[in-house]
């Protein structure tokens, strides 16, 4: 049967994702995927190079998405069907290009975990991420920012003379191009995916890359992989190498033999450093091979793990009896920990494979750990050769420039921005200039005539763009109360701080909307040990915003963000009186999120009504933002009552008394 690709809805029960946050993102990431110094001694010394290489200082320019909520209901999504009579693939291009099923079609078996809702939770770097499938994670340490973003989409020969599908996209966090292409081959049971990431700067980037699996996490389910060691990475957030399989008296490869979430970073042989693989294989010996080319070294297992929080994770993120999943991963360096440098006028590029792999059982469940492993290489060396993957990465390698056909969807306009300004040339991954929105347009204004345009009507600022040539352009612009406002977060983004403030006091001099300077002015006294001039700054700034406010998305947004935001501070200052003034402020039907449940409280118990913070908590709210570690729910029950927490609210991820929580990047 010759491969087709085609177009297709899928219907999902799915949740709606909502308005960005407008408010930037000046604080990095919350650090759950980074050790500290003295973690990093006794680390082989590329790792801890790369590990200590770029950090993110912020998620700038990419904004928050928080605005999801928990109420489904059933929606079409587009999707791309690649089948080729063996494998049938599903695509989600509006979705960060997740690959959402792959069917093995002689045995009708799903080979992953396919999620039956879309139900956006708080685990990307910058908030929506979901569940399930084959993820393409791109730009800094965590899950991509991406995760429920579109990119471009369209077909492409295919080096066997079919059809692959081409998806691309410009990662905002560095700045950086990246292509991913799928095809089927005629004959074959493996999706072949190839990927490149371009550096079309006059500068090293960092990059970062890991293809994440979800497979079925059955009882009897055995992760395989080439290696006798790994670096073991959870609550404790440091790196300490394991023997693999047993660690602690349990055979690890086993996901439900671990009672707590937890990373295992292979440690990958050198005899198999040239094609690593990683699988995941049943009671039968059946199940998902991932195998790549050479360049994508990493390989990782990820557990959710046996305890009631992991298992409440699992439920979070689906629906009851969907079933539980565990992930297989592979990446650019050793862990997830660490950035890799590209020069200047540079690219990666490498191939990857999946599909069905049966080994023998008895050796795959075996007590020999190297009779398992060699079971599962074997049965891939016979289904999948090294020297074949070589030779279609090869073949893909000469298809990778080739310009797309007709779009099957189309991603943001952000690259076509920078493409046009830069002048870049990518052949195969076209930015073209009609996919420039109305977010750009104030941008793309600024590079022509040197002047930002202040809006039309009142609105909360948009998009912030902080690279190094527009915070050029910035600085030479005319120095109006908008143009201070974005200069002083791409300053802030460049680690210049003082200047960043500088910027914020002078926009606010003359600013006919104050909100958002002195919320940045808030953030910066925060992170400088001034908690009380953040909290008036924030109190200040509410009340301005809720004078201004009019109707609309936007607007709801901004209050929902700079209320959480303003409550929080305000709280932490010791401050429940003028708590009690935002959220008086606050539309009625923001109270009745989860968060300003939580934040309300958090607001009763500092005025003293505790029973009443406890009312709410047995009244019952969802935390539709939780973050993956954050233990705000079982920290406020524990201030309220000396009840076992309700496990509705159980999201704890460590042992009592452990430090720091683990994450699923």
């Amino acid at each position: 049967m010759a491969t087709t690709v085609r177009r297709a809805l899928l219907t999902l029960p799915a949740a709606p994702l909502g308005p960005d946050n407008p408010l930037p993102a000046l604080r990095a990431p919350d650090g759950v995927h980074v050790p500290d110094a003295r973690a990093r001694d006794g680390l082989p010394r590329d790792m801890a190079r790369q590990i200590g290489y770029e950090p993110l200082r912020s998620l700038l320019p990419v904004p928050v998405r928080d605005g999801y909520g928990r109420e489904r209901a059933e929606r079409e999504f587009a999707s791309v069907v690649i089948d080729n009579g063996l494998l049938r693939v599903t695509v989600l291009p509006e979705l960060g290009g997740r690959i959402h099923s792959l069917v093995h079609l002689p045995t009708g078996r799903e080979l992953l975990h396919r999620n039956p809702v879309f139900q956006p939770a708080n685990l990307a770097l910058n908030g929506a991420w979901f569940s399930g499938g084959i993820e393409w994670n791109i730009g800094a340490t965590g899950h991509t920012t991406l995760s429920c973003s579109p990119l471009h989409a369209a077909p492409v020969p295919a080096p066997d003379g079919g059809v692959m599908l081409r998806m691309w996209e410009w990662e905002r966090l560095r700045d950086l191009p990246f292509q991913v292409d799928l095809w089927l081959p005629a004959d074959s049971e493996f999706l072949h995916v190839g990927v490149r990431v371009r550096n079309p700067h006059e500068r090293p980037a960092p990059v970062y890359w890991w293809s994440n699996t979800a497979v079925p996490e059955e009882p009897g389910s055995r992760v395989l992989a080439p290696a006798d060691e790994a670096w073991h990475h959870g609550h404790e957030r440091s790196l300490r190498r394991v023997p693999v399989p047993v660690w602690e008296g349990e055979d690890r490869s086993y996901p439900l033999r671990s009672e707590y979430p937890a990373d295992f970073f292979y440690e990958v042989r050198d005899a198999d450093a040239n094609r690593p693989w990683i699988a995941s294989l049943d009671a039968d010996g059946y199940g998902l091979a991932q195998a790549s080319t050479a360049r994508l070294r990493g390989r990782k297992l990820f557990v959710w793990g046996s305890g009631a929080g992991g298992r409440r994770w699992q439920e979070w993120l689906t629906r009851p009896g969907a079933g539980g999943y565990a992930e297989i991963q592979a990446g650019l360096a050793r862990t997830q920990l660490e950035h890799v440098r590209l020069e200047p006028g540079a690219e990666f590029s490498w191939l990857e494979a999946y599909g069905p792999l049966r080994a023998d059982p008895a050796r795959v469940h075996g007590a020999d750990w190297a009779a398992a492993r060699g079971a599962a290489a074997e049965a891939l060396d016979d289904v999948l050769p090294a020297a074949t993957l070589d030779a279609a990465h090869k073949a893909w390698r000469a298809r990778a420039d080739t310009e797309p056909g007709e779009r099957i969807a189309t991603g943001s306009g952000w690259g076509a921005l920078e493409v046009l300004c830069a002048g870049h040339t990518l052949p195969g991954t076209p930015f073209e200039e009609s996919t420039l929105g109305a977010a750009q347009e104030p941008w793309l204004r600024l590079w022509r005539t040197g002047v930002l345009p202040a809006p039309r009507k009142a609105a909360p600022p948009g998009e912030a763009l902080v690279a190094g040539h527009w915070r050029d352009m910035l600085e030479t612009a005319p120095a109006d109360p908008l143009t201070e406002y974005h200069l002083g977060v791409a300053q802030w983004h460049a680690g210049d701080v003082a200047q960043a403030v500088r910027s914020w006091e002078r926009g606010l001099a003359l600013a006919p909307s104050r909100w958002p300077l002195l919320r940045c002015l808030a953030v910066a006294d925060a992170l400088a040990g001034d908690p009380l001039r953040a909290a008036d700054r924030y109190a200040e700034a509410f009340a301005d915003l809720v004078a201004q406010s009019r109707g609309g998305e936007a607007w709801t947004a901004a209050e929902s963000a700079l209320g959480r935001e303003a409550m929080t501070a305000l709280l932490a200052a010791g401050r429940p009186a003028a708590a009690r003034e935002v959220w008086d402020g606050l539309r009625p039907t923001l109270r009745e999120q989860g968060r300003f449940r939580l934040l309300a409280a958090r607001l009763l118990a500092a005025e003293g009504h505790v029973g009443a913070a406890r009312r709410l908590f047995e009244d019952g709210f969802e935390l539709a933002d939780l973050r993956e570690g954050e233990e705000a729910l079982s920290e406020l029950w524990a201030e309220l009552t000396d009840a076992p927490l309700p496990p509705a609210y159980d999201f704890r991820v460590r042992p009592p008394g452990g430090e720091g929580p683990v994450g699923s990047a």
